[in-house]
């Protein structure tokens, strides 16, 4: 058979992808070092775990596994209705948020169109961009933070759609309410706003609210959420939007027949009910971001404060000091990518995986300050 390259027969916008690079497994570092006890605070997963409402209604539907999901996920609509005071109508369930951010781009961005995002800004936005023939018109941050008048102002008329997250993946910035609703009064009602809202339960800050409150006045607002942070369901790939009916059932003409399945939606059912879970997870939170804020100021490393559960920090040398607590048995975040690159992400753990953390990054400092792995 004649050979044929199969990359270039991809659609362009594909080729031009590179795969998004998730935090590195617990047991790939074992298996390329042949550590144990290894502490992962890379990937922004909830230390406390999952819910345990959710964890007691999985184990009473293992019996239903050779059934079929609702393809149309009316328990969990229904729930979430209930919670957010919303028509099951206007909701739009997903293999995690990520699957909804894509069906929102696969469902508004024709090729060629812009779409706005920020720089510093979660990575899976211009990969479902692109990935759709579109075009990121990517905006300089300000103070590692969504620039909300310079996004505006860079909306063309082939502008198409516009990314924000708020609080950001992975800087941890956050926009005030004032300002997000001064942006959306700005936008054309045929441009759709998509506020990623992942790390929403998370954040304590006065100035901060959350976006379903604009639904009624922005039609061109989609609000997307996810159970994989504090609800700990990270491994069930549950999240959902939040938007207008109609961009609600364009969502629905393009999501794949039971792309969330069964014991994703019980378990996510169960956890909207665990309101202890879900404080007690954020206490743990604040607590262990003053642990780490108060290490870092000690040792003189300047971070980016966060309204996340992670933390940037500055570490000079990243790549090596990544790799070099590696070795110490710690999985941090490497961002250059985001274009940081001398800071590392950390996730906030318990207060052993915080301490263990933290010496190993004194030590790993101290070793490439030394020129040692």
């Amino acid at each position: 058979m004649k050979d044929c390259d199969y990359i270039q027969l991809a659609v362009p916008g594909i080729r031009a992808l590179q795969p998004y690079q998730p935090g590195k497994p617990i047991e790939e570092l074992e298996r390329e070092l042949g550590i144990t006890g290894i502490v992962k605070l890379a990937s922004n997963e909830n230390p406390l775990g999952a819910s345990p409402l959710a964890v007691r209604a999985l184990r009473g539907a293992l019996g239903e596994l050779h059934r079929y999901p609702d393809g149309g996920a009316f328990e969990l609509k229904r729930a979430l209705g209930a919670k957010l005071g919303v028509g099951t109508d206007a909701i739009t369930v997903g293999n995690g948020s990520n699957d909804v951010l894509e069906l929102v781009a696969r469902a508004y961005v024709r090729p060629g169109a812009e779409v706005v995002l920020s720089q510093h800004a979660f990575a899976v936005y211009p990969l479902v961009t692109q990935a759709v023939g579109g075009r990121p018109v990517v905006v300089p941050a300000a103070d590692y933070g969504h620039d909300l008048d310079a996004m505006r102002a860079a909306i063309t008329p082939d502008t198409r759609m516009v990314f924000i997250a708020n609080p950001n993946n992975p800087t941890g910035t956050w926009s005030r309410h004032d300002g997000v609703h001064r942006f959306l009064r700005g936008v054309p009602p045929e441009v759709v706003v998509v506020l990623d809202e992942a790390y929403f339960e998370f954040v304590r800050e006065a100035q901060y609210r959350g976006g379903v409150q604009w639904l009624r006045e922005f039609p061109n607002l989609v609000v997307t959420r996810t159970f994989s942070k504090i609800h700990g369901l990270a491994a069930l790939r549950v999240g959902y939007g939040i938007s207008h009916p109609q961009i609600a059932d364009v969502l629905n003409r393009v999501r794949q027949p039971f792309n969330v399945n069964s014991l994703a939606m019980t378990a996510a059912v169960a956890a909207l009910e665990d309101d202890e879970h879900v404080r007690a997870s954020a206490e743990l939170n604040q607590r262990g971001m003053r642990q780490l804020e108060s290490a870092f100021r000690a040792m003189g490393l300047d971070y980016i404060p966060s309204a996340g559960n992670f933390i940037s920090v500055e570490v000079g040398e990243a790549a090596r000091v990544y790799e070099a607590l590696l070795r110490r048995g710690v999985i941090v975040r490497p961002i250059a990518g985001y274009g940081l690159p001398r800071h590392l992400r950390v996730t906030v753990g318990l207060q052993a995986e915080n301490d263990r953390f933290l010496a190993a990054l004194a030590a790993a400092l101290d070793a490439v300050g030394a020129g040692r792995p």
